[in-house]
């Protein structure tokens, strides 16, 4: 996770800094800790949950091979998860841990420990209270981990007092996303989306290295910056900063000139009527699979998370023949970072520009309804929620009955299917033709047998509702769209 530590871990010696000292003067002795005193923010919580930090039971990563342990040894971070569980109940709190120690792990770390406490609100100096901070940095000290992870988007000072405290970089939530999504990223769209999407996380968050840089001024004064870099009082962190916002710049230019080859491949779509399908949902919820079970795709499969980023799209055809485009979407996850919203906010939008979502559940995760509401609170985000939606419940195979009973009670217009056996797929592809839009226009035509071309147009644009062969054409009737009924005219019976 070191290529999203650069601007926000930057500090080599956080105990040399002096811009940290007023920050980092908190009571080490959780008695005095003003967060932990049953006023405030506390209020109404017992005594034990406010004075503890509660261990979250079976989030070590469990390593079983030597080969593995030693590749580990050399590769992997050692991190202690940390969360403050403000709402909801134990189960949710856990659920959330759990996650987060599968997104440490993807982003390739080691997690030695996971601690949670309960809190009405993250304190806004420490994030689990000063006094708690040397909980944590015992926890951190006795596991020997170098990283501590935090269940939610730190400030700039929340990260600095950590770090200074606890003396081991700390990332949060938002970081930790980010740095999978740059290890996963494949396309240049792909690439430039997560680049930007890292800039803007950074720029709020820049810090010279022990606050030296941060307070040297440009030009000839700092060593000769030249053009560019000259002015009076000019600081080096203002300097970083500028070139960042002109990279900013520079990615919005050249994700503007990728999207418009993606909507010339749209814009031929639509000019050929062709109806479009997105499949969104959870990350790890099967999308991927699931486009391979339709379309015989060959996309990655892999049990991980964002697994895949860059959309496919394949063309396929209904059972009377129409064609239409699937599309595979990036996966989404609870609190996804807005820098990554924007970013991919082209790439999000294309999902409200489809004629039905697919929205993919994993029927046999824990909180699969939590999952649903993740997603369709960013489908809101990019005005996606008036498309019409046909829930996959997927993973039947593995999921537990009572729990696709209670989801299918919720969601009436929903379809359980298991991408790996195969099961279900039949009423989804039937569900999905009755859900794809109808062909406006009715015609009655009689085609000569010379205008095969047009028998086939109407065959994958159309919707035959009846075709008999007689002596002088083919008799078709049919439903299409507007374009391919003004070539059909001149056969009208």
């Amino acid at each position: 996770m070191d290529r999203m530590t650069d601007a926000s871990t930057g500090s080599t010696d956080a105990g040399t800094d002096p811009m940290n000292e007023d920050a980092s003067t908190g009571s080490t002795d959780a008695g005095t800790d003003p967060t932990d005193t049953g006023h405030g923010n506390t209020e109404g919580l017992e005594l034990e949950e406010r004075n503890s930090l509660r261990r979250v039971a079976s989030l070590r990563t469990e390593l079983e091979d030597i080969t593995e342990v030693e590749y580990r040894k050399l590769r992997l971070e050692r991190v202690v998860l940390v969360g403050v569980w403000t709402e909801g109940t134990a189960e949710d709190a856990d659920n959330s841990m759990a996650e987060l120690k599968l997104l440490a792990e993807t982003a390739g770390s080691e997690v030695l420990d996971a601690l949670i406490q309960r809190r009405q609100k993250p304190d806004p100096a420490t994030y689990i209270g000063s006094g708690k901070v040397e909980d944590l940095r015992a926890a951190v000290e006795a596991t020997g981990a170098d990283t501590i992870i935090c269940d939610g988007a730190l400030a700039p000072s929340q990260l600095r007092n950590l770090e200074d405290r606890c003396k081991v970089k700390v990332v949060d939530r938002t970081a930790l996303i980010l740095d999978i999504f740059a290890q996963h990223a494949k396309s240049k769209e792909g690439k430039a989306q997560v680049e930007l999407a890292q800039l803007q996380y950074q720029t709020q968050r820049l810090r010279g290295w022990g606050g030296n840089l941060s307070r040297q001024a440009g030009g000839q004064a700092a060593g000769g910056e030249g053009i560019g870099g000259r002015g009076p009082g000019e600081t080096k962190l203002e300097t970083d900063r500028r070139r960042i916002q002109m990279k900013m710049t520079k990615l919005r230019r050249e994700l503007k000139d990728l999207g418009k080859a993606r909507g010339t491949k749209k814009a031929n779509r639509r000019r050929h009527d062709i109806p479009s399908v997105s499949i969104a949902g959870y990350t790890n919820a099967g999308k991927s699979s699931l486009l391979n079970r339709l379309t015989d795709a060959g996309v990655l499969v892999e049990d991980a998370l964002f697994a895949t980023l860059d959309p496919t799209t394949r063309r396929t055809q209904t059972s009377d023949g129409r064609v239409y485009t699937m599309s595979d979407t990036v996966g989404l996850v609870r609190n996804l970072p807005h820098q990554l919203v924007e970013a991919f906010r082209s790439t999000l939008e294309e999902i409200a520009e489809s004629d039905l979502i697919l929205h993919v559940v994993d029927g046999s995760h824990p909180d699969p309804e939590g999952q649903i509401a993740a997603v369709r609170a960013v489908l809101a985000d990019v005005d996606a929620l008036d498309v019409p939606e046909i829930i996959v419940i997927n993973k039947a195979d593995a999921a537990d009955p009572l729990v696709l009973k209670s989801l299918l009670a919720r969601e009436p217009h929903a379809v359980v299917v298991s991408a790996r056996t195969g099961e279900g797929i039949d009423e989804l592809l039937s569900a999905i033709e009755a859900d794809l839009p109808q062909p406006a226009s009715l015609v009655d035509v009689v085609l000569p047998y010379a205008r095969g071309d047009l028998l086939n147009q109407i065959h994958t644009q159309g919707e035959i509702e009846s075709l008999d062969h007689e002596s002088d054409g083919t008799h078709v009737v049919a439903r299409v769209h507007g374009q391919l009924a003004s070539e059909l005219e001149p056969y009208a019976v």
